[in-house]
C-alpha cells in the first residue's frame, strides 16, 4: 500500500498567519473606514471630517507593518487586494439597494438606501486616495528604510504618512465631497483631516508599530528556526 506524501505547506501555517492575520485587519479596517465616511462630524460649527477619519489611520499602521516586516513587494499585493474588495463592497452593497422590500420595513429599507446609495461615491473617492496614498507610503518607507539601513523606525513611518495622507486626504475629499460641502468647509475638512490622521499615526500608530514589528519579527523568527530543525 503505498503511502500518502505529506502536504508541503502543512507546516508552513505557522509562519503564514501573521501575514494573514495583518491582511485581514488592512482589508478590514479600509472597509469599515468607507462605510463610516459616510457620516460627516462637525467640531463647534467650525471644523468638518468624516468619521472614518478616526479608524484610517490604524490602517496606515498596518501598512507600514506590512512593508516594514514582509516588504514592499507583499504591501503591494495586499493593496491590490484591498482595491478590489472595496469594489466587491460596492457591488454587493448596490445589490442591495436594488432588491425589493416589504412594506412594513420600508424605514429599514430607506435608512439602508441613505446609506449605500453615497457609498460607492465614497469608495470612489477612497480608492483614487487610497492607491495613490497607500502606494506611496509603502514606496517611501521602503526608499526611507534602505537610506537608513533599518534604523529610526519612527522617522520612516511619520515621514512616509506626512506624503502619503497628503496623496490621501485632497483627492478623497474632493471627489467625496464635491458639491456636497462648501468650498470653506472643504477645505477646512482636508486640513483637519490631514492633521488628524498624521496627529492619531504619531500618538498612536506608530507606537503600535513599533509593538506590531517587534512581536511579529521575533515570532516569524521562532517559526523559520523551528522549520529548520
Amino acid at each position: 500500500m503505498d503511502k500518502v506524501s505529506e502536504n508541503p505547506f502543512k507546516n508552513r501555517t505557522g509562519s503564514d498567519m501573521p501575514l494573514i492575520a495583518v491582511t485581514a485587519l488592512f482589508v478590514t479596517l479600509y472597509l469599515v473606514s468607507n462605510i463610516m465616511a459616510v457620516k460627516v462630524i462637525g467640531l463647534f460649527g467650525l471644523f468638518y471630517f468624516d468619521a472614518g477619519t478616526i479608524t484610517f489611520p490604524f490602517a496606515y499602521m498596518l501598512g507600514d507593518v506590512l512593508t516594514e516586516v514582509w516588504g514592499y513587494k507583499t504591501a503591494k499585493r495586499v493593496i491590490w487586494i484591498t482595491f478590489f474588495c472595496n469594489i466587491l463592497m460596492v457591488v454587493c452593497t448596490q445589490a442591495g439597494v436594488w432588491m425589493p422590500s416589504p412594506d412594513y420595513l420600508e424605514s429599514n429599507a430607506s435608512a439602508y438606501d441613505t446609506i449605500f446609495t453615497y457609498v460607492p461615491r465614497i469608495v470612489l473617492a477612497s480608492m483614487v486616495g487610497f492607491l495613490s496614498g497607500e502606494l506611496s507610503n509603502a514606496w517611501l518607507m521602503d526608499r526611507l528604510k534602505r537610506m537608513t539601513k533599518g534604523k529610526y523606525l519612527w522617522f520612516r513611518t511619520i515621514g512616509s504618512s506626512v506624503i502619503g495622507y497628503i496623496m490621501d486626504s485632497v483627492p478623497f475629499v474632493l471627489i467625496a465631497f464635491l458639491g456636497v460641502l462648501s468650498t470653506r468647509d472643504l477645505l477646512l475638512m482636508i486640513a483637519l483631516q490631514y492633521f488628524m490622521k498624521l496627529g492619531i499615526e504619531v500618538f498612536f500608530g506608530t507606537p503600535m508599530a513599533y509593538a506590531a514589528i517587534h512581536i511579529f519579527k521575533r515570532t516569524l523568527f521562532k517559526v523559520r528556526v523551528e522549520e529548520r530543525r
